[in-house]
């Protein structure tokens, strides 16, 4: 997929106020500090379209970039910032689970995981809701290029056994990524262009 335009629509608090049109979305949600906004950049070819930062936890609004006119990007907050208040983070996860569970759009969530770290408890938690929620994911893998190729290999492997321990019966597809480098963008999406294909060849009105 060649992106040729990729636009900020808006931000809110609220799922209800996502916009209405009926267009494919793609969540992309991580662990805070996690690099999600840089692989969004990354992704969509505009090092300015989703704002960076060294403070963890800057996003705190469901962002929406409409990409070549024909499909939205979401942007999620990060779950996990130990440095928001209990009420705060409350309200992230209260509007967090009310897109994933009333956002008809939706067509799967990306989740983002620090290559360079031991599977996290609160990654495991997070995939188990998307599970039991019956929300199809992506696990990407990020920051690649900071370890050796066969950090990398080990490093999936390890998510793949923490979630087969835990009775998964399927393990998600998964990408690893680098900003830096590009890695796996073209993968992501030629894989986001494959199902919106799907989408459209079932039902037109997409």
């Amino acid at each position: 997929m060649k992106i040729t335009s990729a636009k900020f629509v808006i931000s809110n608090s609220e799922a209800a106020k996502c916009p209405p049109e009926r267009i494919p979305e793609y969540a992309f949600i991580g662990r805070s500090n996690v690099g999600k906004s840089s692989l969004i950049n990354m992704l969509t070819g505009n090092k300015s379209l989703a704002k960076t930062s060294a403070k963890p936890g800057k996003t705190q609004l469901i962002n929406h970039f409409k990409i070549n006119e024909n499909w939205f990007l979401v942007d999620l907050p990060g779950y996990g910032y130990a440095k928001v208040s209990k009420k705060v983070k409350a309200t992230f996860q209260k509007f967090i689970t009310d897109y994933f569970e009333t956002r008809e759009q939706l067509v799967c969530a990306f989740v983002l995981i620090d290559i360079r770290l031991e599977p996290q408890k609160i990654d495991l938690e997070f995939f188990t809701y998307l599970g039991e929620s019956q929300i199809p994911f992506i696990m990407i893998f990020t920051k690649a290029d900071k370890i050796g190729v066969t950090k990398v290999d080990q490093a999936v492997k390890n998510y793949q056994k923490a979630m087969l321990a835990e009775n998964w019966a399927e393990l998600p597809p998964y990408f690893v990524t680098s900003s830096e480098t590009g890695r796996g963008r073209e993968e992501i999406l030629a894989y986001i262009d494959e199902l919106n294909q799907d989408l459209f060849k079932e039902d037109p009105l997409w």
